[in-house]
């Protein structure tokens, strides 16, 4: 679709059924999407010119229902995708080039006829795109030049996954503008593991890809992390009583990777005592009958962290046959002792470096008093140290829980989100009834 023609149809509301099914809007804040994505054609006229054949592509944000830092360990998550996402307006080129410009940022370039590792890009979105790119290569996929504006509405360091988002996006450019869809979901969310673990230098599972990817409630074991297991799980929030939030504790995650790091390698400490590489693969039973001796061995922290896994395993399956069954009760108590985990034994709500900085705590606790009568849940998402807390609300206590979070942390604290139904698209006019209809 020629640029003119991509912004004609998005004013004429030629998206407008999949924006409904995308972001379950209507009215102002349907007319918003709207103009998000006008805006986004705009600057990429800007940016890469007038006369162009564009596609529109979208990849979610994410939030980790249940399964905290269980993922590296090849364990069992019930993550969702949500309605804030990562956004592209791209074409192809043949220059053999990938350009793309984020709102906010400088321009990304890579040459596709070097797909090297660069030690100078670590940490950086290059990386990642000349990592995706390389995966691709790698699998026997078709890689191309194209130019891109992309704009995101995934709270950067929110526990939401931006740098997920991000990696997905790029890689349903690919599969879409040079693949024909090729690659399946989870091969898209392993292209952007690849490029986070191998190019920008940041050890990871693929939790927050594949729930970005897949989209949806979905439930996850990773026993095998080439062939994970992936269970879409049907349950309808928006019927269900209560509100999922997201509250933004504006705590930083700068100089943190360390902190990431240390989870996984500690889990693998306890589990090279048996001669595992993996929790997982280590009988929880045998792991107790060896307690003291794991201590000796890896370390008192290594052994709460491997305790901390066990239960949250367990949980995770748990979590999920009780949406499976309509078990909310049981779901939030689940959820509730998630959180008090993470606290107590993973140690991932601060940094033991500082912890006179204890955002999530506070927040925590906070969020403890509003709700514990109340009913629904409260726990720390993500990696942890420093980003949001997720709380289910009852309806009827939501206005006063976001009045009293926004007056402690500041206005717009706390996000109302809702549960998309599908992860990386490619997203045309023609395919609105693929995309709406599953």
């Amino acid at each position: 679709m020629k640029l003119q023609e991509l912004s004609a149809a998005l004013q004429d509301g030629g998206f407008d059924r999949i924006f409904r099914y995308l972001y379950e809007e209507d009215g102002e804040e349907l007319a918003e999407e709207r103009l998000r994505y006008l805006r986004a054609a705009e600057r990429f006229s800007g940016y890469y010119g007038k006369r162009r054949e564009v596609e529109l592509f979208s990849a979610p944000g994410r939030t980790e229902i249940g399964g905290n830092h269980t993922d590296h360990q090849h364990g069992c998550v019930l993550a969702a995708s949500v309605n804030m996402d990562a956004i592209a307006v791209a074409s192809k080129t043949e220059n053999g080039k990938i350009r793309i410009k984020s709102e906010g940022f400088s321009e990304d370039e890579i040459d596709l006829s070097d797909l090297s590792i660069k030690e100078d890009e670590k940490n950086r979105s290059t990386s990642l795109i000349r990592g995706i790119a390389a995966w691709f290569q790698h699998k026997g996929g078709k890689i191309g030049g194209f130019d891109a504006y992309t704009t995101s509405n995934v709270l950067s360091g929110s526990g939401l996954s931006s740098s997920a988002a991000f990696e997905v996006l790029v890689g349903t450019v690919l599969n879409g503008l040079y693949n024909q869809q090729k690659f399946s979901p989870v091969e898209i969310a392993q292209a952007g593991q690849y490029a986070e673990n191998t190019y920008f230098g940041k050890p990871s599972g693929l939790l927050d890809q594949a729930s970005s990817s897949v989209g949806g409630f979905v439930a996850f074991d990773f026993a095998d992390p080439q062939k994970p297991l992936v269970e879409k799980v049907t349950f309808d929030f928006s019927n269900s009583g209560y509100t999922l939030c997201v509250v933004d504790t504006h705590a930083s995650h700068a100089n943190l990777t360390p902190d990431y790091a240390a989870i996984p390698k500690e889990m693998k400490a306890a589990a090279s005592f048996f001669g595992k590489d993996f929790l997982r693969d280590v009988p929880e039973e045998t792991f107790y009958q060896n307690l003291r001796e794991v201590r000796k061995s890896a370390g008192d922290r290594a052994v709460l962290r491997a305790m901390h896994f066990f239960a949250e395993n367990r949980r995770a399956q748990e979590e999920t046959k009780c949406l499976e069954t309509k078990n909310l009760d049981k779901f939030f108590r689940l959820l509730i002792d998630s959180g008090r985990s993470s606290f107590m034994y993973l140690q991932n709500v601060y940094s033991p470096a500082h912890p006179e900085q204890q955002a999530v705590s506070l927040t925590l606790g906070l969020c403890e008093r509003l709700l514990s009568k109340a009913g629904g849940s409260w726990r720390i998402q993500g990696g942890g140290f420093a980003g949001t807390v997720q709380a289910f609300v009852p309806n009827e206590s939501l206005e006063l829980f976001r009045k009293e979070i926004d007056a402690f942390l500041g206005e717009g604290s706390c996000r109302v989100l809702k549960i998309r139904p599908v992860g990386g698209v490619s997203l045309t006019q023609e395919n609105g009834k693929e995309i709406c209809n599953g």
